[in-house]
């Protein structure tokens, strides 16, 4: 039998969304909504009365997470934009769409969607299938979408980019390596994976939710040096029970029997989008937070805290290497 996902019960959620405030009139892109935790971020923008522009893959699953989003929240403005993040032309055809829907500008941007501990395989565009996914190509559509942003930021107050790490940002080193930022899909390592979260598929990811904190770190710095009203923000869902589990165990980079002991230990999905919602929606948040479960920056469930962004990826040569290695990805200088 192939591993499914738990339901467990949201201990912390029902009393955190309560005490978020209306966004009506704020324009929310949202990757990756289709499962998990970016599907209840779509959930709490379009009550609180967002609109809101979903970026997925084309797929039966995206139709029909679509139509239930519509059918829960009738009166809310949802929006669908195919968008596979595999591919850097379907991101930039995805943020001229964007920039077609939202003239206004966009109030917030999170960058959630994301792969785990896959197969060392590379894209249609040369890089290593999970590290263009989770960070390349929303470093990309962070690039095409800050005129935006900048635009939200001057007539509101504020806007917001958000990344989504998790605990895995910890794995192996600490060191972000600039290989695994280079065309070398399918060259990095091979397909090793072993129960204790170590073999080339997991050092493969943890360098990927390494990059997503490093460019936290980056954008805050240069967002700060030039006085901008836009903010960056990260976040890890601690041990959260999604579709990730899933798609990493039919893949091959989890076992069945272990993925179900060790998921015994996570929290619902809910419970888990707490430290993303943060980010996207709680009032005074501030550029460069860093929300997740509380207790510690290894703490697999609690109520969302904010805590800092750490030293080991928050330092010139990360933020540098991963600008600039970025830069070289996606073929275009990112200007702030």
């Amino acid at each position: 039998m192939s591993y499914q996902k738990k339901e467990v019960k949201s201990r912390y959620f029902p009393d955190f969304e309560q005490d978020l405030p209306s966004v009506k009139g704020r324009n929310v892109v949202i990757t990756g909504t289709t499962s998990g935790t970016g599907n209840v971020a779509a959930r709490v923008a379009a009550r609180l009365g967002a609109k809101v522009l979903l970026l997925n893959r084309k797929s039966e699953r995206a139709t029909k997470s679509l139509a239930e989003l519509k059918q829960s929240y009738p009166q809310a403005e949802i929006i669908a934009i195919e968008c596979d993040l595999q591919s850097f032309g379907a991101v930039r055809k995805a943020a001229d769409e964007i920039r077609r829907l939202c003239p206004e500008g966009v109030h917030v941007l999170a960058n959630n969607a994301g792969v785990m501990a896959l197969k060392d395989e590379a894209t249609a565009d040369g890089f290593d299938v999970q590290m263009q996914t989770n960070h390349l190509s929303h470093f990309l559509l962070t690039k095409e979408l800050m005129p935006l942003l900048e635009k939200a930021a001057q007539t509101s107050g504020e806007a917001r980019v958000v990344n989504h790490s998790s605990i895995a940002r910890m794995n192996p080193k600490k060191n972000l390596l600039p290989e695994y930022l280079e065309k070398k899909g399918g060259k990095l390592g091979g397909d090793g994976a072993n129960i204790f979260f170590g073999g080339a598929r997991w050092v493969r990811y943890g360098q990927t939710k390494l990059a997503n904190a490093a460019f936290t770190a980056a954008l805050h710095q240069k967002l700060q040096a030039k006085g901008s009203k836009v903010k960056s923000l990260l976040a890890h869902p601690g041990l959260s029970n999604t579709g990730l589990q899933v798609t990493t165990v039919q893949d091959g980079g989890m076992g069945n029997f272990f993925t179900n002991m060790f998921m015994n230990l996570g929290q619902s999905q809910e419970d888990g989008a707490m430290g993303l919602i943060s980010c996207m929606f709680k009032r005074e948040v501030q550029s460069g937070e860093f929300f997740g479960p509380g207790s510690g920056p290894y703490a697999l469930k609690g109520k969302a805290i904010s805590m800092k962004l750490e030293p080991f990826y928050d330092n010139e040569p990360t933020r540098n290497l991963l600008w600039q290695k970025s830069c070289e990805a996606i073929g275009e200088d990112f200007k702030i």
